[in-house]
């Protein structure tokens, strides 16, 4: 199932509604001679300056073309056979049109997309009328990736029906009555025809210029003026919403990221890959259905005033199409730099396994970084209390090791990078001094950025906690404590985005009575480790990995077409801490002999199973009773597990002190995330029921066990005859100098 990047590019900004526009069956949108402008310089670029070479030819112009299609049906439920085939005598033109800024094939193309969506509401709005029969056993196909085209019109009518049909069992599961099913859904098909007519000519542009953007890699995009500007808003996180990026997935709108310090992150519920059917603005009004909404519209419908609330009704990742939908609520506001700044945490484990005294604990400090962030004004004036990530996370160390702690975990799940200065900068706090990452340019040159101040602000024993959102910035950081041996990543493999983009102004290069030409987002250069692989496409695989669902080709760079594949250069001259290859099989091996009997572990790989064994299901079942029977299951395995939490019987081991520190609803550890706190003390007195949004949440047993891999390593590393007893056991010899940092 592909998952589509432009979008979430795009909605690095938000969206404002389309002007709408009186479309009749004769209106037909034809391109504008600034269009032809934009489209020419945008060729230029693309074609001799993009990192990757890539010549305008045929076989180009047949990848612009499937993927022109695939931005506008992707699950292939509007267009004809007879349509595409009549498109086919487009497909090695488009280079041709694309060098004479010839638009005309492109709108051509969109014009019949638009009258296919008419007639797909005309349909739906008539069938959602006539009654269904839930007792049928068939089958809705939600994914029509890589399907024929529907060879005739009662072809896709029989499409629809099922659609429609699962449509409306998806409401009818939820107890609603069937004149409000009618009602809803209507509503919906209505807004399906009211969108497609919105639409304008600079719309259809930036499809067909993203069409063509894709085509060569997905990190390039074309932003059309009124996108330029919400992107300068974005970045300057200025932007008053709930902090979440957007993505499409059929015809779901997908939560690609959660902004660091937004509304989204706080509040801990909404999380990356979560699907959005529904907005409802304020606490009582109405929710609207958003799907098959064009995520600019969605957008539209989350943003919204600072301290207002919005509403989702969101599936879960984890949920299948045809399970039970949550609504969340978030108040709006605005993403503030401080609260994306690094916090940190003391946490004492049990030194445990790796052999210390019975009571014993290990002081583990975890600095939690959701992005590398630098004041560059400040930085360029010399103030003295400029912000950077890596000021910040040089005092806590400080304050960590005031505080006794033996070992740190810096946790950079879901962090999406941010400055390369502050990757660079950040490294050189736990290496002596040496390169961090290597730069190729377009042109093959390679330069380095160095760490030169030489010492170490912490020396002692440390892991990386990463996880498939962890990217581009982050991905440098874990690589490089990685390949110096200084330390231990652990988690899930990397999103992999090793490259880097220029946003280039096109007004900038067109006649001056030309403006509003939009702005170009191309990739430019890509990384390297010191060791001279490439952090692109396979990401940092971690020393020790934690379970996940899903298969990791499924997610993160290596699912997007055209991505730049994974490539290495020479190695940078640097000199590694140490060898930690004995270190982490021993820590391994402890930390998988240890979750064995947990109870929470267990049900995280129990979810993992399910997940994993319905992953690749592209249909759902249309039986009423099918439907009931997998909502009752899950409604019985939320309240057995929340009886379990809530009961005090432990679910961990007994000498878990962790199990004491985790607020069993939450999940999360005290003081992690200020301000939820207070939240949680002014709702006291509040019906116990009012906390059922958490029942289902667990402890953050990823952290857990990075603390506690982490107390494993500094018991292992003062220790060297218990590492060499436990690296016996595990059936290798003993080392007479073990090389330990």
């Amino acid at each position: 199932m592909k998952r589509y990047l432009i979008p979430a590019l795009l909605l690095l900004a938000t969206y404002t509604v389309l002007a709408a526009v009186d479309t009749t069956d004769s209106l037909r949108l034809e391109p504008e001679m600034d269009q032809r402008y934009a489209s020419n310089i945008a060729t230029r670029f693309l074609t001799n300056y993009h990192y990757k070479r890539t010549r305008l030819d045929d076989n180009l112009s047949s990848e612009i073309f499937d993927h022109y299609l695939e931005l506008l049906d992707p699950n292939r439920i509007y267009f004809l056979a007879a349509d595409v085939e009549m498109f086919e005598r487009y497909r090695t033109g488009m280079d041709d049109a694309l060098r004479h800024s010839d638009l005309l094939s492109a709108y051509e193309i969109f014009n019949v997309y638009v009258d296919r969506v008419r007639q797909r509401a005309d349909y739906a709005r008539d069938r959602v009328k006539q009654p269904f029969d839930f007792t049928i056993d068939e089958f809705y196909q939600f994914d029509r990736e890589g399907e024929p085209w529907a060879r005739d019109t009662a072809e896709l009518d029989e499409l629809w029906r099922k659609r429609v049909k699962n449509d409306y069992l998806r409401l009818l599961l939820t107890d609603k009555e069937e004149d409000a099913i009618v009602e809803t859904l209507t509503e919906r098909y209505d807004n399906l025809e009211r969108r497609i007519n919105e639409l304008n000519n600079e719309d259809v542009f930036q499809f067909f210029m993203n069409a063509f953007a894709q085509s060569i890699e997905p990190h390039t995009a074309y932003l059309s003026p009124r996108n330029s500007e919400n992107f300068e808003i974005s970045m300057k996180l200025s932007l008053e919403g709930i902090g979440a990026l957007l993505g499409r997935e059929n015809e779901y709108t997908l939560i690609s990221r959660i902004v660091p310090g937004g509304p989204a992150d706080q509040d801990g519920r909404l999380q990356a890959g979560d699907r959005i059917v529904g907005v409802g603005q304020g606490n009582d009004g109405k929710l609207v259905d958003v799907i098959g909404w064009r995520i600019d519209d969605v957008v539209d419908q989350i943003r919204g005033p600072k301290d207002t609330v919005v509403r989702l009704e969101i599936l879960p990742e984890e949920t299948s199409v045809s399970g039970p939908t949550q609504v969340i609520e978030i108040v709006r506001n605005e993403v503030k730099l401080e609260e994306q700044a690094a916090k940190a945490e003391v946490i004492e484990v049990p030194a445990g396994q790796a052999g210390s005294e019975e009571g014993e604990t290990v002081k583990i400090g975890v600095i939690d970084l959701p992005v590398f962030y630098l004041d560059f004004n400040g930085r360029a004036q010399n103030l003295p209390d400029y912000r950077s990530s890596t000021r910040d996370v040089e005092r806590l160390i400080g304050e960590l090791r005031d505080q006794g702690v033996q070992g740190i975990v810096v946790d950079l799940r879901n962090n999406g990078g941010g400055s390369l200065l502050e990757a660079t900068t950040l490294t050189g706090l736990f290496i002596d001094k040496g390169p961090v990452v290597q730069v190729r340019n377009s042109s093959g040159r390679i330069s380095l950025e160095e760490d030169v101040d030489p010492g170490m602000a912490w020396d002692g024993p440390l892991a990386v906690l990463v996880n498939r959102y962890s990217a581009s910035a982050s991905e440098i950081f874990a690589a490089a404590i990685q390949d110096y041996g200084r330390g231990v990543v652990i988690g899930e493999p990397t999103f992999g985005k090793g490259t880097v983009q220029s946003l280039l102004d096109l007004d900038d290069y067109a006649p001056s009575d030309k403006p509003g030409m939009g702005q170009l987002k191309i990739t430019m250069a890509q990384f390297f480790r010191v060791n001279g692989g490439s952090t692109q496409n396979k990401g940092v695989v971690p020393d020790i990995r934690f379970p996940s669902a899903g298969d990791p080709q499924e997610y993160g760079e290596r699912s997007f077409e055209n991505a730049l594949p994974w490539t290495s250069i020479d190695a940078a001259r640097y000199d590694p801490s140490g060898d930690l290859s004995r270190l982490v099989a021993v820590a391994d091996s402890l930390y998988q002999k240890r979750v064995v009997d947990d109870q929470e572990f267990s049900w995280l790989m129990s979810d993992i199973d399910d997940y994993n064994e319905h992953a690749s299901e592209i249909q759902v079942s249309l039986l009423e009773s099918v439907g009931r029977q997998k909502m009752t299951e899950e409604e019985e395995k939320r309240e057995k597990r929340k009886a379990l939490r809530s009961s005090g019987a432990p679910l961990l081991d007994e000498d878990n002190v962790l199990a004491d520190t985790v607020d069993p609803h939450r999940g999360e550890y005290p003081d992690m995330q200020e301000g939820e706190e207070e939240a949680a003390e002014a709702e006291e007195g509040e019906e116990a029921e009012d906390d059922q949004e958490d029942e289902d949440e667990g402890p953050d047993l990823l952290l857990r066990e990075a603390t506690r891999i982490v107390a494993d390593m500094a018991n292992l590393q003062s220790d060297t005859g218990l590492l060499e007893q436990h690296f016996v056991q595990l059936g290798d010899q003993p080392s007479e100098d073990p090389k330990l940092n």
